[in-house]
This record gives structure tokens, sequence and C-alpha cells, in this order.
């Protein structure tokens, strides 16, 4: 690595040039809505035979900052030429087909062109994460480290703002050829070296985990299967026409991110306005102003991205948004809960938005991103089921009785052409309707496995090539509705507690916000499972901090009937995933290490 260091010492930019200050500012315009060349949706072998088609017309990427203000643009014909000339120097590194990439993934056009400049010299990439917090140093750096062993990279890209924390996880790396970021990469010689011809056998990409329940791992997707998921979304779930442009804030090392709002639509040809996953968290305002100014038609979000419109936009901020061109809402990532769409529609109604535009899906990486999609134009559907029957006999019984306790699940809809859903109890039996069992999933987007991970492809694919899912629900009219994870179920006395139950119990109470809450089990070596509920708290008051325990102690037995150990823990202290889930397995593994020995609780949640 002492090369590596030597040309991460070098140089970055050309000295100023003050005549420059003399200079009429250039004006940028977004790439057009309305193309100049025939649509075509995903009919192509490889996502660079795509590329290819999309830079024969205008449409492309806009990024935009904090403040609205459109940044740069990359229209298809660019990316292509640019990610041309990357994939010759790369080449020209000595990188062969297969080696793989590693490149810190911000909303930046250079992150794209690299991705693709990746597949243009048949190198595999992957996106690793920016960090959620940057006071999380040496978490971020570890993380890190872990993608690129886990990985094998043999060369490691991010820009200027996060070439520190690589170059850190890089030391003593045996795989790792070069380490640097996009500008030096520009200073290597363009190779004349032809581009080889991409395959639909080989592997596009290598798309890691968000790991909210484990280690991440390196899910390998080939073209076939890339291509085939990118179809299914732009023609059966999206319905993509001519006119449609797509507004995202999502990360682009998230596969919803990667997949659904940058492959997508150049697959389609279609342009698209991001805004960094960090600026909408701090306004998220903003993406809602550019789906309103610029017409967007598509774009989706994680459910908590809903709520956090509908807590930060103030209600005189509508008057200056029409979200009436918005068709296609698209909601997934994680637990969609129905009253998170009531309050955002109700909320934005105002402001021109339809409810009928929700389109609730259903994916993981695994698959490549997308199963399942709702019936678009025709918003959510829901299902309230007694909450009694769910958990203890696993049967999903419609409420009949007004006043019982109940449970309400949305409709994720029916899977992609070329794919099936089904659902199996423990000993691998299909179910029939509303019965609750673990979600399987089989098609041609399903994933080859896990890189370098022979155990745990074991695992997740079963014979048949059905893929294990790890979620829980049920299936109902051919619609899927998921009730949760096979991980988040604690079994307390025989009992299965969910764990998003106790946590939205907790977020109940006005001193604790949204997704500050975690639970989980811990099972000491009498096999003994204690419910485990930790959250962050800003209260400084001994007696306030000691009233909320109590509080929640108290709401936990009344409401489920088993005592609960409750750890109160400074802000930003729970962790996340790279999409910005809170890890269930992380935080119990801190729990363990903050306040047991090793040889007195187990790791084992006691769930399963």
């Amino acid at each position: 690595m002492s090369s590596t260091i030597a040309k991460l010492n070098a140089p970055l930019t050309q000295a100023f040039d003050p005549r420059l200050l003399n200079e009429s500012p250039i004006v940028i315009t977004p790439t057009p809505t309305y193309n100049t060349q025939d649509q075509r949706l995903a009919d192509f072998e490889t996502l660079s035979a795509a590329l290819e088609y999309a830079a024969g017309g205008v449409a492309g990427f806009n990024f935009y900052d904090a403040k609205g203000n459109l940044r740069s643009i990359l229209p298809y014909r660019a990316l292509r030429q640019n990610a041309q000339i990357s994939a010759r120097r790369l080449m020209g590194m000595g990188l062969t087909s297969g080696n793989r990439v590693a490149i810190i993934a911000d909303t930046t056009p250079e992150f794209v062109e690299l991705f693709f400049a990746c597949r243009y010299a048949g190198l595999v990439p992957f996106a690793m994460p920016v960090p959620v917090n940057l006071g999380s140093h040496a978490v971020y750096v570890q993380q890190l480290r872990g993608m690129l062993d886990a990985g094998q990279a043999s060369a490691a890209i991010a820009n200027v703002d996060y070439i520190n924390f690589l170059s850190e996880a890089a030391e003593g790396s045996q795989e790792l050829r070069w380490v640097g970021t996009p500008e030096q990469l520009g200073k290597f010689a363009v190779s004349d070296i032809a581009l080889p011809v991409n395959t639909p056998e080989e592997i596009a990409y290598l798309q890691f985990t968000s790991g909210s329940t484990r280690i991440p791992r390196g899910v390998i997707i080939t073209e076939r299967a890339l291509m085939s998921n990118l179809q299914g979304i732009v023609r059966h779930g999206l319905e993509i026409r001519a006119g449609d442009r797509c507004a995202s804030w999502l990360p682009f090392y998230h596969d919803m991110g990667l997949v659904g709002m940058v492959m997508a639509p150049m697959v389609a040809q279609v342009s698209v306005d991001y805004l960094a996953t960090r600026d909408f968290a701090i306004r998220p305002l903003q993406w809602l102003r550019l789906i309103s100014r610029n017409r967007a038609t598509v774009a989706f979000s994680q459910p908590f991205g809903l709520k956090l419109c509908t807590l930060r936009v103030r209600d005189s901020d509508l008057e200056d948004l029409d979200l009436s061109s918005w068709r296609a809402a698209g909601v997934g990532a994680e637990m969609i809960r129905p009253d998170t769409l009531r309050n955002f529609a109700d909320k934005f109604g105002p402001a021109g938005f339809d409810a009928r535009a929700f389109l609730p899906c259903y994916g993981l990486a695994e698959s490549t991103l997308a199963v399942t999609f709702s019936q678009i134009g025709k918003g959510f559907q829901s299902i309230q089921v007694d909450a009694g029957t769910l958990v203890d006999k696993k049967i999903a019984v419609r409420l009949q009785v007004e006043g019982r306790k109940y449970s309400e699940f949305v409709n994720c809809g029916r899977p992609l052409p070329e794919h099936t859903v089904k659902v199996v109890d423990d000993g691998g039996q299909e179910l029939s309707d509303l019965k609750v069992g673990s979600v399987l999933v089989q098609g041609s987007s399903i994933m080859t496995g896990y890189f370098n991970n022979p155990e745990d492809t074991e695992k997740t694919l079963q014979p048949g090539n059905w893929l294990d899912t790890g979620d829980l629900g049920f299936l109902f009219e051919g619609d899927l509705y998921v009730t949760g994870r096979r991980t988040d179920v604690i079994i307390v006395n025989g009992r299965n507690i969910r764990a998003q139950d106790i946590e939205e119990l907790a977020e109940l109470q006005p001193e604790v916000r949204t997704r500050e809450a975690s639970a989980f089990g811990i099972t000491d070596s009498n096999d003994i499972t204690t419910i485990v509920l930790v959250i962050e708290c800003r209260l400084t008051s001994v007696a306030d901090r000691q009233s909320l325990t109590n509080r929640l102690q108290r709401l936990v037995y009344m409401a489920f009937g088993v005592n609960c150990l409750v750890e109160l823990v400074s802000p930003h202290t729970l962790p996340r995933t790279s999409s910005g889930k809170l890890s269930r397995f992380a935080a119990r593994q801190g729990f363990i290490q903050r306040t047991q020995p090793t040889d007195q609780l187990s790791a084992e949640s006691g769930e399963k």
C-alpha cells in the first residue's frame, strides 16, 4: 500500500486562476422530461447496452444542493462518454475482468460515472455508504474495512470528503492495489485497450445488505438478474411512459436508491432529479419542491421519509407546492404503517397530492430489488386482523368485532412476472391464505449467492432456488402482506412478542422520538429470555429519567404481560445500518458488552 499512500498525497487540484472571477457564470438547465428518442423499457441484455441506447437521447441525471439549486447535470450521453474514459483508465492500471472496485456512494455524478465505468471495463463495482454520523469515526472505518475485506476489492475510490476514512480502512489490506479519489484517477493515462462486451451471465455488481440483523454480506447480482428486475419495475410495477420524470433523495448505496432511482430511470430513458440524503434529512421540503417544480411523476421513499415530511413541513409551505403530477409514490424498504400513509395524505392533500398515488411494494437486495408491487393508481389497501390470533395462532383473522385489539397491515401487491411468492410454516410446508409464516421468493432476479460466503448462501437459498427472505407474512387473494421479521419476534415463556410492537409503544411517549427505541431479547445460560428496551434519551434530571423508565416498564407489562429491562442512552448512540434503519443485532451486542460478562449472557436473542 506504500505506492497507494503516495498517490493519496498527490495534489488534487490545479492552481486557481483569478481570471475566472471575471467570467460570466454558466447557467445550466435540467435535462428535459420529454426525450428525443423512442422509449424502450429495459429490453436490453446488459446495463451497458441500455446506456448505449439512452445516450442517443437528451434525458439524464440532475443534482441539486441543499438550497434546491441545480448544481450539475449528467446527460446520459455524457455519462456514457465519461464512463468509457474512466473504464480505460481503470483497465490501464492493470485491473482485469471480474476484479471488484469499492466506491463510496455519495450523491454525485462522479459515483455514477465510476459505477458505469466499472461495467464498461468488465469490473464488479460495489457501493459503500457515506457515514450516517460523522462523530462515529471508528465505527465507520470499521464498517468500510469489513466491506473491503468481504468484497475482496482490488481498488477503492472516494471523493475528497471521505478519502481519509477510506485510506484508514484500507491500511493493511492484502487485496487492494490502489486507493484514491476520482480526481486522482483522472490523472492516469487513458489506455487504448478495447472495452470488453458485457454478457448476461457475468456479475453486474455486489450489493451489500444493510445488516439490520447481522454483519453485512455482499449479494451477487448478475446482468441477467438485474435486467429482469429492471424490466419488471419499469414495465409492470411503475408502467413507465413518455413524460415521466423521477425525483429522489434515496442514498446510492441502498438497493432502492441504486437500482430503483439510478438504473431503472436510465434503462427507460427517463430524467431524474437528485437531492442528497443528508440534505433531505435536514430539510425534506426540498424534495417535495423538486417534485413540484419539475413536475416529477415518480418518487419513492422509505416510510420514515414520508413521516419526516409530515412532521417537518409547515402548513405555510404548502401554498407553494403543487404535487398533482406525482402519480407513483412508491413506498418500501421497511415495514409500512398505514397511519404513516394516511397522515402524509392528509398533510399534503391541500398541495395536490392524490392518495391514489401511493404504491406500496416489497423487495430486498437478494432479489436485486423488487419482488411485489401493488396496483398502480389504486392507492394503498390494508387489512385489520385480530392481534391475539395473529401472534398466538399465526392466523390473520380479519377483524369482525369493534373494540378488539387489532393489527393493520398494508397490501404490498403481487409478484412481478417470472417471480413467485409463497408462505411456509416452520417445517417448510406451504400455507394457505391468511396463515402467517416465512416468506419465500423464487424468480429470475434472485441472487446467485453471497460473495465468498457459501455457508450463508446455503442457508438463504433453499432447494428449488427458493430465497428465504427472513420476513414473516401472509398471502390473501394473491397479494402479499408482510407482518415483520422472523428475527424481530422475541419468544418469552413461549409467547411470541414482536419487537416493533414494543418499540411503537415506547415511541408513543412524548420523551421518545421516532426511531430512537430498540427492543430485543437476551437469553442467559439458563435459557431464560429477558426483553430489553434501549431508548435514546435527552432527559438530564435523575427524577425524570427514572419516571420514564418506570412508565415504560409498566406499559410493557400492561400490554404484553412481561417484565422489561429499560436502558436510557445518549442521543445518537443506537447503531444504525447503512440505510439508516436501527440495527437490533448491533444494539443487542452493544448492550451485552456494556452490561454483562460474556459468559453470562448469550449473543443469541431468543428470537426466532
